[in-house]
């Protein structure tokens, strides 16, 4: 699923493209938004900014309308010129903003559906929406309150919760845990208001720089770019995600995997380093040499 950092660069890279331009064409396979074009028509209006709000893309054009998707599992943003070719099938395709030299495809888009800037402020899923690691005024005091709120939570529950914290997914609430040395089946209450901050502050170091200026710039869904090891080599991008029954880049033991929360997610820890009882110590810092260690990735 794409996380914040993915929607993040998603939307800066349609800022890119797109503010200031004019519609010249709009088109969608979901009747919502047809219905709204059909009444109060996009063309003509002038797209003036792209934002993300932790996994939301927010298409905001002149008129007082807002565009509002949200990438669920599958989801993406795509920019082509005109007349190139598209690199998914049509019958993906869900809705088709054009200017007069840029378009911009969604594909495979569940969520989408227009607001006013006033009825988008009163949407649910935005208006509870937790600090986002990845904007500007970003509180990490009042994540990590909201975070501390939900008491009852395994803190890998709680950091999927995006009414505490925007933004994080399965691929960081592991990372998160593991650089940070907490249990992921550890309940939120029985975890020191230090590891709380410790594990806010690990995500914003690791969603900004997945973020930084310089990273590449596609707008799919990673495909082997994101990385919380800070290594060179694509397989050793990550430190324990997607890895069940290979060995621990620190300890050696093996990574575990299991099902965790309402919504049964993959969580994936090592019972070594985040053993219940283990001191918080950052797992992504002051390592010694390992073997088979990928030479650091090159700043540009």
């Amino acid at each position: 699923m794409p996380e914040g950092d993915t929607i993040f660069r998603a939307a800066r890279t349609l800022q890119r493209a797109l503010a200031g331009r004019t519609v010249t064409r709009f088109e969608s396979v979901l009747p919502a938004l047809t219905r709204v074009d059909a009444d109060t028509p996009l063309r003509g209006r002038t797209i003036e900014r792209v934002e993300a709000r932790g996994k939301h893309l927010l298409i905001w054009f002149s008129g007082a309308l807002v565009l509002r998707t949200h990438m669920r599992m599958h989801g993406s943003w795509h920019i082509y010129r005109p007349h190139e070719r598209w690199r998914r099938p049509h019958h993906s395709m869900r809705i088709v903003l054009e200017a007069h030299d840029i378009h911009a495809i969604a594909f495979d888009v569940p969520v989408a559906e227009f607001a006013t800037p006033a009825t988008l402020e009163r949407t649910r899923q935005i208006r509870d929406l937790g600090p986002d690691p990845l904007a500007e005024g970003f509180n990490a005091d009042e994540a990590a309150a909201r975070i501390r709120a939900r008491g009852d939570s395994e803190i890998g529950d709680a950091l999927l919760d995006q009414t505490a914290i925007a933004g994080i997914g399965n691929v960081y609430k592991s990372e998160v845990l593991f650089a940070s040395r907490v249990n992921p089946f550890t309940t939120v209450r029985d975890l020191p208001p230090a590891d709380v901050d410790r594990l806010v502050a690990m995500a914003v170091k690791f969603m900004r720089a997945n973020v930084a200026e310089g990273a590449p710039a596609a707008i799919e869904t990673y495909r082997g770019l994101r990385r919380t090891t800070g290594r060179y080599d694509p397989a050793a991008r990550l430190w324990v995600y997607g890895r069940a029954g290979k060995p621990c880049r620190r300890c050696g033991s093996p990574i575990s995997r299991r099902r965790q929360g309402p919504h049964a997610r993959s969580t994936y820890w090592c019972p070594r380093c985040q053993s219940a009882n283990e001191t918080g110590t950052d797992a992504a810092s002051g390592l010694g040499p390992q073997k088979n260690q990928a030479p650091p990735e090159r700043t540009r």
